[in-house]
Parts: C-alpha cells; sequence; structure tokens
C-alpha cells in the first residue's frame, strides 16, 4: 500500500476499518475526481504502538505532503503522527484520551466490519497515554458534533482551544453531517481535481 503525495492518508477508529463510511465516502469522492491514489485507508493494528509504526512507514514512504484525517481514536493518532512529522490534520470526533478513563474500554472487542476479535489490555492503555501530544493550533481543523454519544466533544473542544473548530449541534458519534465536509476536507489537504 502506497500514498501518492501530496494525499490524506485517512485513519479510521475503535474496532473500525478501511470499510468505514466516512472512509468510503472520501475514498471514493477522491477516486471520482481522478484522486485515488492520493487516499491511503489502512487497517490500523488494535495494538496502538504496532498501528503507529504501520503508518509512520507509509507517511515516511509518501516524499510528500500527507494530510492526516482520523475519526474517534484515529483523531488521536492523527494528534501524534501531526507533531511526529509536522502534518496537517482534520480530527473527527475525536478521542482525548488525555482525559478518557480508558480502563471502561479494557477487555474482549470485536471489529465492527470483520468480526475480527482482540484483548485491549493495560499495556495498550500505556502505549495510548504515551502517544498524548499538545495540538500545534495551525495543524488542525476540528471536526464535532455535540450529540456524540461515544465521547464528551468538550473535552475536544478544550484540548484544541486555538486550533480550527467546526462544532455543530445534535448528530452522533459517527459524525452525521460528513458527507456535508468531503470537498471542504479534500481542500484542506490542499488537494485538486487532475493532480
Amino acid at each position: 500500500m502506497t500514498l501518492a503525495a501530496p494525499g490524506i492518508l485517512y485513519l479510521h477508529g475503535f474496532c473500525s476499518s478501511p470499510a468505514s463510511w466516512k472512509s468510503r465516502l472520501l475514498g471514493e469522492e477522491m477516486a471520482r475526481c481522478g484522486m485515488g491514489e492520493h487516499f491511503v485507508c489502512p487497517q490500523l493494528s488494535p495494538v496502538p504502538d504496532e498501528a503507529m509504526a504501520a503508518v509512520a512507514t507509509l507517511i515516511e514512504a509518501a516524499k510528500g505532503r500527507v494530510t492526516l484525517v482520523g475519526s474517534s481514536l484515529g483523531g488521536h493518532y492523527a494528534n501524534y503522527l501531526a507533531e511526529k512529522y509536522d502534518l496537517s490534520a482534520v480530527l473527527i470526533n475525536p478521542a482525548v484520551v488525555e482525559s478518557m478513563d480508558l480502563g471502561h474500554f479494557l477487555g474482549e472487542h470485536a471489529n465492527f466490519h470483520s468480526g475480527e476479535r482482540f484483548v485491549f489490555t493495560a499495556t495498550h492503555v500505556e502505549q495510548l497515554r504515551r502517544q498524548v501530544t499538545r495540538p500545534t493550533p495551525g495543524h488542525y481543523w476540528l471536526l464535532a458534533e455535540t450529540g456524540d454519544e461515544v465521547l464528551d466533544w468538550r473535552q475536544a473542544r478544550d484540548f484544541y482551544a486555538g486550533c480550527r473548530q467546526t462544532i455543530l449541534p445534535g448528530g452522533d458519534h459517527s459524525f452525521t453531517r460528513f458527507p456535508d465536509f468531503v470537498s471542504q476536507i479534500i481542500e484542506f489537504a490542499g488537494l485538486s481535481a487532475g493532480l
């Protein structure tokens, strides 16, 4: 899997996959505009350190500007990688690991799309905690809906204070208005049709 640069690297959430509707919608729109090779959404390992090592390899192989788009836990990962590689990122209802009780997630889980089962351990919690990095305000665009039933949108608002923010009433954790922002995300990444 390689990403043509400039490009968008989409990072899905916990228990999710490249089959998530937001990833598919963004990828399909980019393909429709002739930019299919400029979009990648890898399957992330449930082990945080392994996930970040694999994505780091993709970023380094791109040899050009990459914009991260991260949803939920993918938003946390996007923050970590944006700071590590000096990249820009769009964060969609992101997990703010610093403020969360991650003990709630310990135990066995199943991937929403594949059904593959995995165990989230205290070691994984510590890996996530070590990745917490303060955001550089000019690098981020926060997209959040106040109806998120999984994560508290106020934690994201506060953690990303000073960053560009679009916070919308209602919705849910999936960020229901995502289709309205697809073209804006592509523009934020500095991409245009016919690259």
